[in-house]
């Protein structure tokens, strides 16, 4: 596939004359929540389609109230299935693969060519973080096995760790780590949260892999994707997003249908995407939920701060004795506002929450309405409150629980 091959393919941008110079504090966040999937009409599709919609999902294996794709999914399209979700991102007829972006995500099939610029780049450093005893010899195998056998896991493949600590890799894991780091092989399919292997001339379509564009259309098209996903960002924004270097997002803007716009109390030029002001346009969703540390509207905190004037901090790798909200606090959404968060827990048939955080007293109908629905979706039966901040919400909190 040619660059300029590319470039046809993709999807014509409007011709319509640009709405918006500037943008309020408030538009802004409406444009992000609507460019997210949070605002205006219902996202079709599934779980499936989601992951085209956000330009990526992120994988993390902390699994307290739902692994953290799940609560992407359930986030925005409702309590569907969890089986479902799983077939929709891993099955036989998906359309994604995995690969390092914002960080491990699940990413839309149509991006594999873009990321050639990282595969690139990763095969001339010639290394990851753990080294191989053997590089030639322990690479070929794994090539071997996987050509012989088709799709594997490391455990398949001959075990994926050599002691008990996650990170001690065997060798055969670190083969098949930088076999897909380079692109020689892919992650279309999980077993039990286990990569499985397969080699990218079989697993990845051949119009996709017909050619490979150069870095800067690599750029070009990750910034679209971007600018796309977010609705509205700044170039430090659109380079978190699929994991760039900004000085990259600055190289190529000028060359994308993104235009600059002036956004209240922003202190950076913002980019708009094409057809964003949509997002101006639709009704408000009445809906409140708990969003996983790791959502795509999270990702960058100065972003998260900008859009709710909320400062946020991921406690799961603080030492326990040092958090202040809890091990996996969840930012709760309201509309267009975070009216708290919650720290939650499975323990059996109830789902504990830890430590509820209310920043307007007002809210607390909504809270335990997410909470309500987030307990019916694992299967719980009754949610627990073990501390509420501030303690004067505490009554108010468990009489809507029960309501």
């Amino acid at each position: 596939m040619k660059d300029e091959q590319y470039h046809r393919s993709m999807p014509k941008t409007s011709s319509s004359p640009p709405v918006h110079d500037s943008l309020s504090a408030r538009e802004a966040t409406r444009i992000a929540l609507r460019a997210q999937g949070m605002r205006g009409p219902r996202l079709t599709g599934g779980p499936g389609a989601l992951v085209h919609h956000l330009r990526g999902i992120q994988l993390d294996t902390i699994s307290v109230l739902a692994r953290s794709h799940e609560l992407v999914s359930f986030a925005r399209l409702g309590a569907v299935p969890r089986k479902k979700i799983e077939e929709a991102y891993w099955g036989r007829r998906s359309t994604t693969f995995e690969y390092w972006s914002h960080a491990a995500c699940v990413l839309p099939l149509d991006l594999w060519p873009a990321y050639g610029a990282k595969r690139r780049a990763r095969a001339a450093r010639g290394f990851r973080w753990h080294q191989l005893q053997d590089h030639q010899r322990s690479c070929a195998e794994v090539v071997s096995r996987l050509r012989d056998a088709g799709p594997l896991t490391a455990r398949e493949l001959g075990g994926a760790k050599r002691g008990r600590t996650w990170w001690d890799w065997s060798e055969v894991k670190i083969a098949a780590e930088w076999l897909l780091d380079v692109g020689t092989v892919v992650c279309r399919q999980r077993r039990g949260f286990e990569r499985v292997y397969d080699l990218a001339e079989r697993a990845i379509p051949d119009a996709l892999r017909g050619g490979e564009l150069n870095d800067e259309t690599c750029g070009r098209v990750l910034v679209e994707s971007a600018g796309r996903a977010m609705g509205v960002a700044t170039a430090a924004d659109l380079a978190a997003y699929h994991g760039l270097h900004t000085s990259l997002v600055r190289s190529v803007l000028a060359t994308t249908s993104l235009r600059p716009v002036r956004v209240e109390g922003w202190r950076d030029q913002a980019y708009l995407a094409d057809g964003a002001e949509a997002g101006l346009q639709s009704g408000l969703r009445g809906r409140t939920v708990l969003l996983s540390p790791f959502d795509s509207l999270l990702w960058d905190r100065a972003r998260l701060e900008r859009l709710f004037q909320l400062t946020y901090r991921l406690e799961a790798y603080v030492p326990a004795p040092k958090r202040v909200i809890g091990y996996f606090a969840m930012p709760v959404l309201s509309k267009e506002r975070l009216v708290g968060l919650v720290d939650p827990k499975r323990v059996g048939t109830s789902l504990h929450a830890r430590h509820v955080v209310v920043h307007d007293a007002r809210a607390v109908p909504e809270i335990a309405g997410a909470l309500r629905e987030a307990a019916t979706w694992v299967g719980c039966e009754e949610v627990v409150l073990e501390r509420v901040t501030p303690l004067a919400s505490i009554d108010a909190l468990r009489a809507a629980l029960r309501s």
